[in-house]
């Protein structure tokens, strides 16, 4: 069996290379042999996340004809990279690519701080702000009002309270995409939404479509179900999905699910076009595959004058290809884990069948506090709230960041909660080891990707602002100049930072 998930194609793979940025050669350094430079092109492609891991490589006749290079250049190019476990070969099988054996590679997310490190630990981990108050207070208060009728009751709802149900539907019919309560389940938080797909859609085995990078803790959920990642790789900067690379995938690979982020992407901050959307759907649906779409971050639309495209479903009007996740934990508050489910009838049903034997139902009285808040237009101001903290936050990050690490390469997105960050050429493994030593946390960038890939990356969330913003960027250069230093060991965390 074949141990590639997905192909490159010469002209693809010679597009990229063409692409990639160089850096000059420094005073009386010499070129290195084509067959080094077409190596470590490779390598780099691998390690940014621009060519997946597991992706097989074209024949060595058909990528020397795409580079106008001798089979022999490629041939030497190829063994190099065996030889560095960025590649691997079988006969009758082809190459592929891999990264090295032997290093951990950072898979779950980052552990909670303990309280005790939080005075002198800046904490850009966990891309989740404070709650929007008054609004959590108000809407627990409406929620404790509301409770007496349902405490007479058994409180085991499924499928969710029916009222939030209807509430929720509304809301799509609102966006424009007609729905009704009976396409809609109640879940604890986007992450057990996505738990319960994954496990009534692709059991132990089966292959799942995600973008790359894509959010650390769903790939994390996708591999504990046993679950065959088929990383597709990201447009450049801000651009969205690469729609050949996601056309050539879900051909090939045959995916039973696929899950992206096209609402401010998680952690890219990209925004899929409606093009793209529709592209996606039909590209699906050709396939065979589920398309699960997390709305998390859609409603973080931080620059204003910017026009939003239909939701994805919306382009799905029969409802037999997306599968729409959303959650009030990025736009309301992360404490509180309601998430929900619209597809097809038929689906919920099935999800809610099999929800008896997992977590039984989502507690009564947050789903209150949820409905209360959609009810009363108290969820319009909170999210008002969080976009405006969040979008302050961003620019004073950003602001930070391009004063005191001008060589790190970035491109500022208009809506979400986080910047995804090329560091230079600096490990992010390492800067995130060293970072923890000079008191400020940062996630590196494999944890975002399939199997070691972005290791020149970190993903930097907007949760400070103002003079803790200032402070971590100093510190993140301060840990950027230990690791080019090979300084790191041995650092102390510092004192309480009071901004």
């Amino acid at each position: 069996m074949a141990q590639w998930t997905s192909a490159v194609g010469a002209t693809q793979l010679a597009r990229l290379l063409t692409s990639q940025q160089t850096r000059p050669a420094g005073p009386g350094s010499r070129r290195p042999p084509a067959y080094r430079a077409l190596a470590d092109g490779i390598r780099m492609l691998v390690l940014e996340g621009r060519v997946p891991v597991a992706a097989r490589l074209p024949a060595e006749r058909e990528l020397a004809v795409s580079l106008s290079v001798s089979r022999t250049t490629v041939a030497a190019a190829y063994e190099a990279l065996r030889t560095e476990g960025f590649l691997e070969s079988r006969r009758g099988a082809g190459s592929w690519t891999a990264v090295p054996a032997g290093n951990p590679l950072p898979a779950r997310g980052l552990e909670p701080l303990p309280p005790e490190a939080l005075g002198s630990m800046i904490d850009l981990g966990c891309a989740a702000l404070p709650a929007p108050e008054p609004w959590l207070t108000r809407s627990v208060q409406g929620a404790l009002e509301e409770l007496p009728p349902y405490a007479h009751t058994h409180g085991d709802y499924p499928a969710g309270l029916p009222e939030l149900r209807q509430m929720l539907a509304e809301r799509y019919t609102a966006r424009g995409i007609p729905t009704m309560p009976e396409q809609i389940m109640v879940t604890t938080g986007a992450m057990g939404a996505i738990d319960a797909i994954c496990h009534l859609f692709a059991p132990r085995g089966e292959r799942i479509a995600v973008e790359s990078p894509s959010y650390a803790n769903i790939l994390q959920l996708m591999r504990e179900t046993g679950a065959r990642l088929v990383p597709v790789a990201m447009a450049d900067g801000l651009g969205g999905w690469d729609m050949d690379r996601w056309r050539q995938v879900l051909r090939d690979a045959a995916p039973r699910l696929a899950y992206v982020v096209a609402d401010f992407h998680n952690p890219t901050g990209a925004l899929a076009d409606e093009d793209q959307r529709r592209r996606l759907v039909d590209a699906a649906r050709s396939s065979g595959t589920v398309l699960v779409v997390d709305e998390t971050m859609s409603e973080l639309q931080l620059d204003t004058d910017l026009p939003m495209p239909r939701p994805v479903c919306g382009f799905d009007p029969a409802g037999s290809t997306v599968i729409t996740v959303g959650s009030a934990s990025k736009a309301f508050w992360a404490g509180m884990r309601i998430g929900w489910v619209r597809a097809a009838p038929d689906v919920i049903r099935s999800l809610i069948s099999a929800r008896a034997y997992a977590d039984m139902g989502t507690p009564v009285l947050e789903q209150l506090a949820v409905n209360w808040l959609l009810n009363t237009g108290g969820w319009e101001s909170a999210v008002e709230v969080r976009r405006a903290q969040a979008r302050e936050n961003r620019d004073a990050l950003v602001a930070a960041v391009r004063r005191e690490l001008p060589g790190w390469e970035f491109e500022v997105p208009a809506g979400g909660l986080t910047l995804w960050v090329r560091t230079g050429g600096i490990s992010g493994s390492r800067l995130a080891e060293v970072g923890e030593r000079v008191g400020v946390r940062v996630p590196s960038g494999p944890r975002f990707g399939v199997d070691g890939a972005f290791e020149g990356y970190v993903r930097l969330p907007f949760t400070v602002g103002g003079a803790v913003a200032d402070e971590a960027a100093a510190r993140l250069a301060a840990a950027a100049r230990l690791v080019e230093t090979g300084a790191g060991a041995g650092v102390e965390t510092p004192r309480a930072f009071v901004a």
